[in-house]
């Protein structure tokens, strides 16, 4: 009786044409060198944890073998490709292979084929970074060098967890990652953003096209100016800086918005900042005010119950003079930034100079004031900061001639793309794996791993959307 056996392709097969159609086997044999006694390349154990991460199966990488047991590995692979060639050893010394030939370079090499073979826009280059939070103790290992997985500001809520950093640079077109580098889980958005514009000042500023970098916020500070004047960069301008409040300000008193849709409006103004000429563009939309509205609406709400117990405090105090009375409830009140005092009224208090129950005749040796107040809602000033908190500011140095305000704007919406890379990286049924590796050289190899799959997904993507 002939046996039969299931074998499950799904959308592996997609991805695994992709992986084929782009060559990376191959090119990341030429780099990493196939040992001839390995039963697998180097380039087939990276394809295949790349299929693993991106069959979403929620197994740690021990688990590949199991995996790929259901799958026809003659399809994903070639002939004599067996499942259990993808064990923990194998695919451990891979990553270990890819952090000493070196991670974020052997990313950007196999990056910038694929960009050359799929026609990938390179106009506007958005860069963001993210955590990512690890379990264990995760000790340097000597000789070795590796990122330093260590306690950090954890944009996973997680401060308990030691970290890694992960730098993303992707393009607008597609969200293909093309720039990727692992630092050390204390390092600031400030220091990395500003060590990669130093990097990119001669790529960008020679590129034979246009080429713009794309970032938030931290990409603006003062010591990263000297390299921003060397290329056009469009970033959101940190809203701690005094001038930020008056341009935003001075927009709305002159109330002269153009549309950009049917929800965002903006103004342009040229000025002189860090010793740049720049163009900063005051955008206000309709869900940035839904959100300040209900940001407001609680902070309100909050400072109305701080303050009951304010006034309840203030009122249980006796003040020498009426004046001083006066005085303490000013000082209260200047702290307040939705309310405003609508009444106040002086209660005294005699004190008389004999004991007992005084007569009309008695005389009054001091007098202690109280006060009352109540308080009501500053309208004026809460529609205001809802106005003040649904704008931002975007700013640029490169030629309205070159690049219209619409296509700042345009560009800068473009920083989704970077966002939701991150958040394809960081599902827990993707990023599971990387629980299980303990060695930082490998964290930092798997990092690069997980990149690469975001590149392949990316590009399987945007060839879809094309057809």
């Amino acid at each position: 009786m002939e046996s039969l056996s299931v074998e499950r392709l799904d959308h592996l097969g997609i991805l695994s044409e992709v992986i084929k159609d782009l060559g990376l086997i191959r090119l990341i044999d030429a780099r990493l060198v196939p040992d001839e006694l390995e039963e697998i390349t180097p380039g087939e154990a990276v394809a295949g944890m790349i299929l693993n991460s991106l069959g979403f199966s929620d197994r740690p990488m021990t688990l590949t073998p199991q995996f790929f047991a259901n799958k026809p590995l003659d399809l994903l692979f070639r002939e004599g490709v067996e499942a259990e060639m993808f064990n923990r050893f194998k695919l451990g010394r891979t990553l270990e292979e890819v952090s000493t030939y070196g991670c974020d370079g052997l990313l950007s090499e196999l990056a910038l084929a694929v960009c050359r073979q799929e026609g990938i826009d390179g106009r506007f280059n958005h860069l963001d970074t993210t955590s990512f939070s690890l379990s264990g103790d995760y000790v340097p290992e000597p000789g070795v060098e590796a990122i330093h997985i260590t306690h950090g500001y954890s944009k996973d809520h997680r401060p308990d967890l030691k970290q890694a950093i992960l730098e993303l640079m992707v393009s607008q077109d597609g969200g293909v990652p093309f720039v990727s580098q692992s630092w050390d889980g204390n390092t600031s958005d400030t220091q990395i953003f500003q060590e990669r514009a130093q990097a990119l000042i001669t790529t960008l500023k020679h590129s034979p096209r246009p080429r713009y970098l794309v970032a938030d916020s931290k990409l603006y500070d003062k010591d990263n100016a000297a390299n921003l004047k060397a290329f056009g960069f469009i970033t959101r301008i940190p809203s701690t800086l005094k001038l930020v409040k008056q341009v935003i300000c001075q927009a709305l008193k002159w109330d002269q918005w153009r549309s950009w849709d049917a929800t965002t409006r903006y103004q342009s103004v040229e000025l002189c900042h860090y010793g740049m000429a720049q163009r900063w563009l005051v955008v206000y939309s309709d869900a940035a005010f839904a959100r300040a509205e209900a940001t407001v609406t609680k902070a309100q709400q909050r400072e109305s119950e701080a303050i009951a117990k304010q006034l309840l405090h203030l009122q249980a105090r006796r003040f020498e003079t009426p004046d001083k009375a006066h005085a303490a409830l000013a000082a209260l009140a200047k702290r307040w930034r939705y309310h405003q005092l609508e009444t106040s009224t002086l209660i005294d208090h005699n004190h008389y100079a004999s004991k007992g129950r005084p007569t009309a005749q008695t005389p009054i040796q001091s007098i202690d004031w109280q006060i009352r107040a109540q308080v009501r809602p500053d309208v004026e000033h809460i529609e205001s900061a809802k106005r003040y908190h649904a704008c931002f500011v975007l700013g640029t140095n490169i030629s309205p001639l070159e690049l219209s305000n619409l296509d700042v704007i345009t560009g800068y919406k473009g920083q989704a793309q970077v966002e939701g890379g991150f958040r394809f990286l960081k599902d827990p049924l993707f990023f599971v794996s990387s629980l299980f590796v303990k060695k930082p050289c490998r964290i930092q190899g798997l990092l690069m791993v997980m990149t690469l799959a975001l590149l392949v997904y990316s590009v399987a993507q945007r060839r879809m959307r094309q057809q």
